[in-house]
């Protein structure tokens, strides 16, 4: 490979499709890398009871939305199902088996170094996933344990722990569902939660949390942070019996500060309740048999899963100084050429984000893209 591009998109995720079908409408050509063998690959490597916590309405990609007969809230494998119809819809192909090893600049556009080649281009859109290394845990004593240990991106369904005593290290949404799918499964998992954590029901009275947190929007943060609590302890109880606190920031600000978007409980609440799923604090370290907490307290375990989280793992292929901003076009993206689409956790849900940053960076390029073709060619 070593030919020339408008756009290179590296990542054949949602966000990288959704840009792709985008910058098709606006008539631009682009090239696509894709490490592995197929579209969405981390979306066919989710564990299998894994469903969108976003609705349907809210979470379909630019110009296409889910079919009709897809339920509120679509399953992996309709989802995959979707994104493989989409691709087709825009003929977006992506080049399979190509691993980006930098991206570095060159003149005034940018060189793409893959596993075939060089690739240049005026433009670059970095669509490789928020969730693209496994953020693997150190914790003291780890290398003892004589039982199963697999990060949560490695996990797939609760049959091979029926029976068996297992630890679930973190409550986010994966570590959460994880547990319930294992609870579910027959298997008595125990959840370690590091510090407080903010927990939300899918639906709010009847409605999505996702359209609660949009109207959140038009009110102010602090007061909205300060009403959230009183009713979700109306709705779920007080959690703090079981171990369940909440952290100092509020839900909304921990969100616009961190990233971090609360756990949506599609049933764990419930079965930590009944006692099918028991909570631990934090581990102080792990043994041979099972683990020790911060509050002294020991359990023996046959597996742990750590659902320890992620990192985007971009700024291993980029250019050292080079810095692309927030997800979406600001100034500086704009200036650059260089844009990162779908690493922004909003209360609107992140689908919904991809769709807007996707239409906004191809409008960004578009026009980018018509000044230099008066006055420049591309990059050779």
């Amino acid at each position: 490979m070593q030919d020339s591009t408008p756009v290179a998109i590296i990542g054949a995720g949602p966000a990288g499709l959704a840009v792709a079908a985008c910058l098709r409408q606006a008539g631009l050509d682009f090239v696509m890398l894709e490490k592995e063998q197929q579209a969405a690959p981390a979306w066919r490597r989710h564990y299998e009871r894994v469903h969108l916590h976003t609705t349907k309405r809210y979470s379909s990609l630019p110009f296409v939305p889910f079919p009709r007969d897809y339920p509120r809230y679509v399953p992996r494998d309709l989802f995959v199902e979707y994104l493989d119809s989409y691709a087709r819809r825009f003929d977006i192909e992506p080049r399979f088996g190509e691993t980006v090893r930098s991206i570095v600049r060159d003149g005034r556009g940018w060189r793409v170094e893959a596993t075939s080649g060089s690739l240049r281009a005026w433009h670059v859109v970095i669509a490789s996933g928020y969730n693209a290394e496994p953020l693997k845990p150190g914790f003291a004593g780890i290398e003892t344990f004589k039982g199963y240990m697999l990060h949560s991106a490695d996990y797939r369904n609760p049959a091979p722990f029926a029976g068996q005593s297992v630890l679930v290290v973190g409550m986010g949404n994966t570590g959460a569902e994880i547990a319930l799918d294992l609870a579910e499964g027959g298997a008595r998992p125990t959840i370690s939660v590091r510090g407080g954590v903010h927990i939300v029901p899918r639906e709010l009275f009847g409605v999505p949390i996702q359209m609660v947190g949009m109207a959140t929007r038009f009110g102010p943060q602090r007061v909205n942070d300060a009403l959230f609590p009183i009713i979700l302890d109306l709705v779920q109880g007080r959690l703090e019996k079981f171990g369940l606190t909440r952290p100092k920031q509020g839900l909304l600000q921990q969100i616009a500060l961190a990233s971090r978007i609360p756990v949506i409980d599609v049933g764990t609440i419930g079965k930590i309740r009944e006692g099918m799923i028991k909570v631990a604090p934090d581990i102080a370290e792990i043994s041979e048999r099972g683990a020790r907490f911060v509050d002294g307290k020991q359990g023996d375990f046959d597996a742990i899963v750590f659902a320890t989280g992620y990192r985007p793992g971009y700024a291993r292929f980029l250019e050292p100084g080079i810095e692309p901003g927030p997800s979406g076009v600001n100034a500086l993206a704009s200036d650059l050429g260089l844009y990162l689409v779908g690493f922004h956790n909003a209360v609107t849900g992140l689908l919904r984000e991809i769709g807007i940053e996707a239409q906004a960076i191809a409008d960004d390029i578009r026009q980018r893209h018509n000044r230099k073709k008066a006055t420049e060619a591309l990059p050779v």
